[in-house]
């Protein structure tokens, strides 16, 4: 059960201005006279010397940027209780989860959806392209009991490019997920996980109203998954990628759905 993440925008950094010239520079002699103004005398020990020329200015580094979507989340992850058992969402680190994730990356039926099979750089870079601060998304672990479950995405829908193709809200979330281990896919664990991240998300996001998804029209558990979860389902949409199903869980419905 997967959605196919769309592709981020990148931005530049500034480069800084450069210095302005010393007015003392080298070779310049005096001023001439001016009417009715008395001749400046040379100075007998020559022009003044020049400046050293200063050294090229660099741009500073650019300070990592926390990501939209991970503003608000709890640090470190909070524990709420599902009907699969008590779960938590983490910050992917790769040092430590990259191995997993390339496992589940290259299970036929995660691979059919989310393209990322091959080696473990295809996976890398996918996650530096999240992590370098500039996506909009955070990429997460799900864990059930302690035991990593699932990947999710969380990301602001209303700044991503999938903005252009619905009638986006300010600060609307959005998500993408798998499930990893085929034990847990076709039990209803997916459906279980999504309502528990949509809640996190809404509580930990109070300026959003709602949190969207787009999985792949032709993925028929993944679409059951979110309606399941509360989510409705909004309309199809044409992605670059995909058609899609946009679902949507509102938080004003969220106690009825």
């Amino acid at each position: 059960m997967s959605a196919t993440p769309p592709p981020r925008a990148r931005t530049g950094v500034p480069l800084p201005p450069q210095a302005a010239p010393h007015p003392r520079t080298a070779g310049r002699g005096p001023a001439p006279a001016g009417p009715g103004e008395p001749a400046v005398p040379e100075d007998p020990a020559g022009p003044p010397a020049p400046y050293p020329a200063a050294p090229p200015l660099r741009p500073a580094p650019a300070a990592p940027r926390p990501s939209p979507a991970a503003d608000g989340l709890p640090p470190g992850g909070s524990t709420v209780p599902t009907p699969a058992g008590a779960f938590r969402l983490v910050p992917v680190v790769p040092e430590r989860d990259l191995d997993l994730l390339v496992r589940w990356m290259n299970d036929p039926a995660v691979a059919a959806f989310w393209e990322l099979a091959g080696p473990a750089s295809t996976t890398l870079a996918h996650l530096r392209r999240q992590l370098d601060g500039e996506s909009g998304s955070t990429p997460c672990l799900g864990e059930l009991d302690g035991t990593p479950t699932g990947y999710f995405e969380i990301y602001r829908a209303d700044l991503d490019p999938l903005a252009r193709h619905y009638p986006a809200r300010p600060n609307d979330m959005g998500v993408h997920l798998l499930i990893g281990a085929a034990r847990d896919r076709g039990r209803g664990t997916g459906s279980h996980l999504l309502r528990a991240v949509a809640d996190l998300v809404l509580d930990h996001h109070p300026a959003s109203r709602r949190v969207v998804a787009e999985p792949d029209l032709g993925n028929t558990p993944s679409v059951a998954a979110f309606l399941s979860a509360g989510f409705r389902f909004s309309a199809e949409v044409d992605l670059p990628d995909k058609r899609a199903a946009l679902m949507i869980r509102e938080r004003a419905l969220r106690s009825r759905l």
